[in-house]
């Protein structure tokens, strides 16, 4: 189906900013974990966080959608939360044929990636798989980290990708990992390792891109029982040799115990973004409630980018305005600490008077799609010039037309290039897959002011 914009009005209005999927994710692996009842609140039932639902459940935890009756002054509300019953840490492959019966994660890379080191912490083996697109996922580094740990990950197609088959036992012990390919990967390995045995001591070296991501990781392992120590160090041995600029990070984690906890997900900042930027690009005023000033999400620089390409943004503790005569203008910027802006900051660049640099994602071009290259490719196909370059690219604003993309699959390029509707008559084919991360994409635009159609 094709994803367009249909009509729009001058932007005006009020919206609550959807659920954050990293922290979706990470809730209810860790409510799995924990011994005890969780009930978690503001869950983004996407169709990644649904996969995580569907592998906790399999390994055990019981995970239910509950309603509970929150009485303010004289009024009454009913509120919406998961229940889970943790696992305690023993998880078990409820499958009847553990061995061959396959967990289906369809296209979540999270859950492929967290899960693929918490599923060592199963009493038999498992074996996660998923969609064509999840197949080409390369997950070397992380399998080689945890074979250090002592677990063993088997390629059932011998590519270092899914079908992966995890066999029971995680020792712990030391282990060390590259910070410049997935962040999801260190996130993976600290989920899992207050579980195992000895514990773990893991190094991170040379380059850490994403670490936001990992901050919010241990952010929220804080919330439900777990300490990590981390320290930051300079002159690491695995390099070979002396970098000045070359820091590295030790974290250590003891074995410990999950402890259930109520938990409340905050908004995304990433998919805000597709908020704040079609006000930005048409012109307007949102304001974008449950988006926290505190937030420890790497997407929060969206705010920065937008008041650097000319929007006007107010950030208060529980919600930001943003306001824009439409007028934007070019900026260099650098991603590498989130990468997931990148589909929204290639748009904005697109529309904006003047040259817009962006570098620091070459780690984009093994999400969903290579995004460096897919972005330009469907950029050009608009007419827009570009050059593109291995972690980024430059982008020459206000050099498009009208026209039609393809979203490759991907969430983000799907919803990105919509926004270029407010501008040309451009419309994605396959833009249904929104849903992945951002279920409500269309209706949210529609309380701003924007008509959206599939068609």
């Amino acid at each position: 189906m094709n994803l367009k914009i249909k009509n729009f009005s001058k932007i005006n209005g009020a919206v609550k900013a959807p659920s954050s999927k990293s922290y979706s994710h990470r809730a209810v692996i860790l409510a799995s974990l924990a011994e005890g009842k969780s009930k978690l609140f503001d869950v983004l039932y996407s169709e990644d966080v649904l996969s995580t639902i569907r592998a906790c459940k399999a390994l055990g935890a019981k995970i239910d959608m509950k309603k509970e009756i929150i009485l303010k002054g004289d009024k009454s509300q009913t509120v919406d939360y998961l229940e889970i019953y943790g696992t305690g840490g023993k998880l078990h492959n409820i499958s009847e044929n553990p061995s061959s019966d396959m967990i289906d994660l369809a296209n979540s890379g999270t859950t492929l990636r967290i899960m693929t080191s918490v599923a060592a912490l199963s009493d038999n083996e498992v074996i996660f798989t998923g969609d064509d697109s999840l197949k080409t996922r390369p997950m070397g580094a992380l399998i080689d980290a945890l074979e250090l740990l002592g677990v063993k990950v088997e390629s059932l197609n011998e590519e270092n990708k899914a079908p992966l088959k995890i066999y029971p036992g995680y020792d712990g012990g030391e282990a060390d990992i590259l910070g410049s390919i997935s962040s999801q990967f260190i996130s993976s390995i600290l989920i899992s390792a207050p579980l195992s045995k000895k514990g773990v001591e893991l190094e991170v070296y040379p380059e850490f891109v994403s670490k936001p991501y990992v901050d919010m990781t241990i952010s929220i392992l804080e919330k439900f029982g777990i300490r990590i120590d981390e320290e930051d160090y300079q002159f690491h041995e695995t390099c070979k040799k002396e970098h000045t600029d070359c820091l590295g990070v030790m974290f250590n984690v003891k074995p410990q115990k999950y402890i259930a906890s109520d938990y409340i997900v905050e908004g995304d900042f990433s998919s805000a973004s597709y908020l704040l930027a079609a006000t930005a690009i048409a012109g307007g005023y949102i304001r974008v409630e449950n988006l926290f000033a505190d937030s420890k999400q790497g997407d929060k620089f969206i705010l920065d980018i937008l008041e650097q390409m000319g929007a006007y943004v107010t950030v208060f503790d529980d919600y930001v305005s943003l306001r824009s005569d439409g007028n934007l203008k070019g900026i260099d910027v650098n991603l590498s600490n989130a990468p997931d802006l990148l589909l929204t900051v290639a748009v904005l660049a697109a529309v904006a008077e003047g040259k817009t640099t962006i570098t620091g994602v070459k780690h984009g071009r093994l999400k969903e799609t290579d995004r460096i290259d897919t972005t330009c490719r469907e950029l050009e196909k608009l007419g827009c010039k570009l050059e593109e370059f291995e972690d980024g690219m430059t982008i020459y604003g206000e050099t498009i037309g009208d026209g039609i993309v393809e979203s490759h699959g991907d969430h983000r390029l799907a919803m990105a290039f919509s926004l270029l509707g407010l501008k040309y008559d451009v419309e994605v084919e396959n833009g249904e897959c929104f849903d992945v991360s951002f279920p409500n994409f269309i209706e949210l635009m529609g309380e701003i002011g924007i008509e959206m159609e599939l068609k």
